[in-house]
């Protein structure tokens, strides 16, 4: 667990501040301070340093007594706070001059303007959280389904970074063994020592599987699914839209080619937020502005990462033009409600719907997750990041190549070593300082 005594920045350095409620007009907002001068900065403002952790109402005033707000102040002197500094927040109104007047006293006062993530990389330095629960609290902000805010919640309070220093921790033991034995090779034992070594890297390869398959569920559910429908004019691209979307969005008519831009439509299937984008149909066509919305159509299908080419029962003509190769395809045959005795669901390699009856619907949509590869667990999945899934997968080769090198001892140990290098990036163990800066600028400020 991340050291709860406070780290180099802790100790001394500069204070920072910034406005830690959302832009806007609101109830309540809030101003937070980090760093050694903000005892002084609370008597400059309020007259007095308040009780630790103990709510009290002040006035807030700037250099010359004027006062701004009437609100509340919490002091959190370190290491007990969120950066491990000592934190002041002053909580007042929500108006945006107001918070703005009230900032600047607190730069008046002696504090810098915060940069994007400087509190939460402040809290990373001091070893209040390790990278992962760092990135916890963004991917927390920023979630966008109820499943993906409990998946952030969990990596937030360390279960992600529990899973990685298990790896860590059995990493170790196998390369002190490994050590061991290329310090004192001795003939009699090294068939033996071969044998635990191969044993133990098994389970090591199993474990890190696991680690593996749930961050990828857990990046879909994060990241989420760009799905596009493609199709002729009047295939019914639009009302599966409106079914999937469960209200009407999609302007339908039975005019071809009515739709002439991308339409998004967000939804959600298990928890797993999906983007559908409803595009113009694709064929020979004279009208300057179709033509239009036909490139923006490609364009989409450029970016799709499932593509649901939809067919019309009974004609089953394909778009104009190929479809992207790289993307996950669904073939959907739509209103089969014409049809005397269609069934629908899955039927070979086509999924069989009505977007009018809602018939097929459910498996259109389990199709969906499976194509994009989700699969209910019934279990917990971690909110991995893209760079945690690639740290993964490197350690996972380096693992692999370990495996192929138990005759020789010395490169054994350096696969180990490196695959518990790309571990220590997740959480932080290795990290560089340019790695540090992508990550927190991508906060909000205040954060």
């Amino acid at each position: 667990m991340p050291s709860a005594e406070p780290g180099p920045a802790a100790l001394g350095g500069d204070t920072i501040a910034a406005v830690a409620t959302p832009a806007g007009r609101g109830g309540i907002g809030i101003v937070r301070i980090s760093g050694p001068a903000s005892p002084r900065i609370a008597e400059a403002l309020i007259g007095r340093l308040p009780a630790a952790r103990k709510a009290a109402r002040a006035v807030f005033r700037d250099a010359r007594g004027v006062a701004l707000d009437d609100g509340i102040a919490l002091y959190f002197p370190a290491p007990a706070s969120y950066t491990g500094e000592h934190v002041l927040e002053l909580q007042g109104h929500g108006g945006p001059v107001v918070l703005h007047e009230v900032l600047r006293a607190v730069l008046d006062a002696g504090a810098r303007a915060a940069e994007p993530g400087e509190f939460t990389r402040r809290a990373f330095l001091n070893g209040k959280l390790d990278l992962a629960q760092a990135e916890a609290v963004a991917d927390l902000i920023d979630a966008a389904s109820r499943e993906a805010a409990r998946s952030a919640l969990r990596s937030l309070a360390g279960e992600f970074s529990a899973a990685i220093r298990v790896l860590v921790g059995q990493l170790t033991e196998l390369r002190a063994l490994t050590e061991a034995l290329l310090d004192f090779p001795e003939e009699e034992l090294d068939s033996l020592h071969r044998a635990d070594a191969e044993r133990r890297l098994a389970r090591l390869r199993e474990a890190l599987e696991d680690v593996l398959a749930k961050s990828r569920q857990g990046s879909l559910m994060r990241s989420g699914i760009h799905v596009v429908l493609a199709g002729r004019p009047n295939v019914g691209k639009s009302s599966l839209l409106n079914r999937l979307a469960g209200e009407e969005r999609a302007i339908v008519t039975a005019v071809p080619g009515t739709t002439r831009d991308a339409l998004r439509e967000p939804i959600q299937i298990e928890g797993v937020p999906i983007v559908v984008v409803d595009t113009a149909g694709l064929r020979e066509s004279a009208d300057e502005i179709e033509r239009i919305g036909m490139a923006r159509t490609r364009s989409e299908l450029a970016r799709a990462d499932v593509v649901l080419e939809v067919l019309e029962a009974g004609r089953m003509e394909a778009p104009e033009g190929e479809l992207p190769a790289a993307a996950s395809r669904i073939t959907v045959v739509n209103k089969i409600d014409l049809l005397a005795g269609a069934r629908p669901g899955r039927q070979g390699g086509a999924i069989h719907v009505s977007a009018k009856t809602g018939a097929g619907l459910e498996a259109l949509r389990h199709a969906l997750l499976e194509t994009a590869g989700w699969c209910s667990r019934g279990e917990s999945v971690f909110l991995a990041r893209e760079r945690h899934l690639r740290a993964l997968e490197a350690a996972r080769g380096h693992l692999g190549v370990a495996g192929a090198q138990l005759a020789q001892w010395e490169f054994f140990a350096e696969e180990l070593r490196l695959a518990q290098e790309a571990l220590g990036s997740i959480t932080g163990g290795v990290s560089a300082d340019d790695l540090l800066g992508d990550i927190f600028a991508r906060f909000c400020i205040g954060k």
